[in-house]
């Protein structure tokens, strides 16, 4: 079921869609944690080139080049990933512990079913108001 907003149309799910959805959901999720990892990684090497070159004063201008270039990559990857999470549907609300949250609709209300990592599947929701500090279980 859709509903159309202002500028782009909501997707509500059932807790099965949702559900079937989270296998797919959960390899992106652990596609950009490598990602970050790689990311955070080479950051750190970068910076440490930086300084190394100002303290010899040196210009190596070819290898920070190429670094800088590997790192803008990863985050034109990240954002794919994040992409193809949102294309779905559902809302990535955080990849360190993984959220996930899925509009839906219960009692002719707006809701959000809820998945956190480490969840074998969706059993909670919250309202759009009250956020993952108002998680309920569902029934």
């Amino acid at each position: 079921m859709e509903k159309k907003g202002e500028t782009m149309i909501t997707r509500y799910f059932t807790i099965k869609e949702a559900n079937e959805l989270l296998p797919t959901i959960i390899k992106e999720i652990n596609e950009l944690k490598m990602l970050q990892q790689d990311f955070e990684s080479k950051l750190k090497k970068l910076e440490r080139v930086k300084h190394s070159m100002q303290l010899e004063v040196r210009n190596d201008t070819d290898s920070l080049f190429k670094m800088e270039s590997e790192i803008e990559f990863i985050e034109m990857q990240v954002q794919l990933h994040v992409n193809n999470v949102q294309l779905t549907g559902a809302q990535l609300k955080g990849i360190e512990t993984a959220l996930v949250d899925f509009p839906a609709i219960h009692n002719d209300e707006e809701i959000l079913l809820c998945w956190k990592e480490g969840e074998s599947h969706i059993a909670y929701y919250h309202s759009l108001q009250d956020g993952y500090s108002g998680r309920k279980p569902l029934e």
